[in-house]
């Protein structure tokens, strides 16, 4: 499945199957953004994000990061 900054909740599943044991919290935009535009399904610019479009994605991130310690 291609990714697009659009996908928050797919890009949040595979970050947590990337990095599970990273609070997501404690990640910088920019390492994150590097972390996105390294997924081998990742299709957009990586120039067009945005902190809205990151901010979006470390929330779901950090959704998934709460589930799974649960």
């Amino acid at each position: 499945m291609d990714l697009y900054w659009k996908d928050s909740e797919e890009i949040a599943i595979r970050l947590i199957e990337e990095h599970p044991d990273t609070d997501p919290l404690t990640v910088r935009f920019t390492d994150m953004h590097a972390w996105i535009t390294a997924l081998p399904e990742f299709r957009d610019d990586p120039k067009k994000s945005n902190e809205k479009i990151l901010e979006a994605i470390q929330m779901a991130w950090h959704q998934e990061y709460q589930d799974a310690r649960s």
